[in-house]
């Protein structure tokens, strides 16, 4: 008998690696280690849209996701920084609901 194996819906990867990435560079201090994790999520919840989505959708929000981390700097400015990284993680977590939501249907 083979092991289940659970999944973790690419909406929570992409929004938990944009406000995971923040908070590990934030609190160590070591904005390379935030931005690897940053990184690692993009690239899992990359090969979850991709397998779900296919190729424009992984592309597609792919950019999007990347687009939001730099989005987030000049929003920052504006309305503090946790405002600004859970808007964006809020953001891409919508994009990514809306784009694959119907893949399991």
């Amino acid at each position: 008998m083979a092991a289940a194996t659970a999944r973790i819906p690419a909406t929570a990867v992409a929004a938990g690696g944009i406000v995971g990435g923040y908070a590990l560079a934030r609190w160590t201090k070591k904005r390379p280690l935030g931005g690897a994790a940053l990184a690692a999520a993009g690239a899992v919840a990359a090969y979850e849209w991709h397998r779900t989505g296919g190729t424009k959708a992984a592309v597609g929000l792919s950019a999007t996701y990347l687009a939001a981390f730099a989005g987030a700097h000049p929003l920052a400015k504006k309305v503090g920084a946790w405002p600004a990284v859970f808007s964006v993680a809020g953001g891409v977590a919508a994009a990514s609901w809306a784009v694959t939501r119907r893949a399991g249907a």
